[in-house]
């Protein structure tokens, strides 16, 4: 059988686009096409994303968000409406300081203000999100002096004497007492969303590694459980590694390295097994799922820019993906031991048996058997 050489087949090449300058014209007009095409969907892309970014975290502020009130009954109305002013706080009445500690530990609130004596204090909670620490202080500041200015009034309305002490108390600036600080290690509170980056981006390449698994095996019940089994490994796996590399940083504070390793494992379980079940469903194109936890999701988590500080929809939309829950979840478990993880769990859950239903499904029904990925038919 004659061959033909590289150099005579580029030559016969070459002869064609010079014998036939319409095929010419027609590559050049597909290279411009598809030139055209790459450039506009970048273009795209990014308007996209911008706007999405733009549209979620581009100017955080507090929307709703639940603050506790310590007042006597003559101050009650008038600072439950100057902490409402503007919607930005949700003010809930508690009968002492106490039960005001309470429930910010709890995160039943994320702080308060304590306006029943001469010395009012301020409660706060740098582990719920430095920015609410920051606004509330902020806001309760502009509180406590106007209460202080009203009471300055109602003194000089009297027209009687005033004491030393009621002048120190009055120049005093009021006691802020931080009941659930971030550890020292993590001051910026920036390690929960790096964290969650890290599981998201190891979701996706466990995810497309197990993917590749498929062919190389007929599809049956026992594959299923393998694949399944897989999946359990790299969760407990990856959560171990997490939380190991968060405890060496001091991220995580001693003795509580084995209550967070339920938490990651099964924000890693969730992810990881909705992933594979795109991969399973659509191809190696299903693994783009875990490309938008990373793009789409980690944003609005709540991780570093917390849910109340979020637009109604970004924080539905956050709060509803594995990323955002999980992050509520470790959080919680963290440094809020009384706090309801019900909700955040719930959505991790979901995500975690839907995904591995599917995995168990996909690889269980009878289907042609691959016994090499590279033996497709053309």
């Amino acid at each position: 059988m004659a061959q033909t050489s590289p150099e005579a087949g580029k030559s016969q090449t070459a002869d064609t686009f010079t014998s036939d300058p319409g095929a010419a014209r027609s590559t050049a007009r597909s290279l411009r096409r598809t030139v055209v095409g790459v450039l506009l969907i970048g273009a795209v892309v990014q308007v996209v994303l911008i706007m999405y970014y733009m549209g979620a975290v581009h100017s955080p502020r507090p929307r709703d968000l639940p603050v506790g009130v310590v007042a006597n009954s003559a101050q009650r109305a008038d600072v439950t409406a100057q902490i409402e002013a503007g919607g930005d706080y949700d003010a809930r009445q508690y009968d002492s300081a106490d039960e005001l500690s309470r429930a910010v530990e709890s995160k039943a609130v994320y702080g308060g203000v304590d306006v029943s004596s001469s010395s009012p204090e301020l409660f706060v909670a740098s582990a719920a999100g430095p920015s609410a620490a920051t606004a509330l202080r902020t806001a309760f500041t502009t509180v406590v002096t106007q209460e202080r200015a009203r009471q300055v009034e109602e003194i000089a309305a009297a027209d009687t004497p005033v004491s030393p002490s009621t002048l120190a108390a009055f120049s005093t600036p009021a006691k802020v007492t931080d009941l659930v600080p971030l550890p020292a290690a993590d001051r910026g509170g920036s390690a929960l969303g790096l964290l969650v980056q890290v599981l998201a981006i190891g979701a996706t390449v466990a995810s497309t590694a197990l993917g590749r698994l498929g062919p190389r095996t007929a599809r049956s019940p026992m594959r299923g459980v393998a694949h399944v089994s897989i999946l359990l490994a790299y969760a407990f796996l990856s959560a171990a590694a997490v939380s190991l590399g968060a405890s060496i940083f001091g991220v995580i504070p001693s003795g509580e390295l084995w209550s967070l390793l339920g938490a990651f494992a099964l924000l890693s379980l969730a992810m990881t097994a909705s992933v594979a079940a795109a991969v399973a469903l659509l191809g190696p194109v299903g693994a783009n799922l875990g490309t938008l936890y990373f793009l789409v999701g980690v944003v609005v988590s709540g991780a570093s820019v917390i849910p109340e500080f979020l637009p109604d929809w970004a924080r539905v939309l956050g709060q509803g993906l594995p990323t955002g829950a999980g992050a509520s979840l470790v959080r919680e478990r963290l440094y809020f031991p009384d706090a309801s993880v019900a909700g955040p769990a719930t959505v991790l859950v979901i995500y975690a048996l839907v995904g591995v239903a599917v995995v168990m499904m996909t690889n269980t029904l009878p289907g042609r058997v691959r016994r090499n990925p590279q033996e497709v038919p053309a």
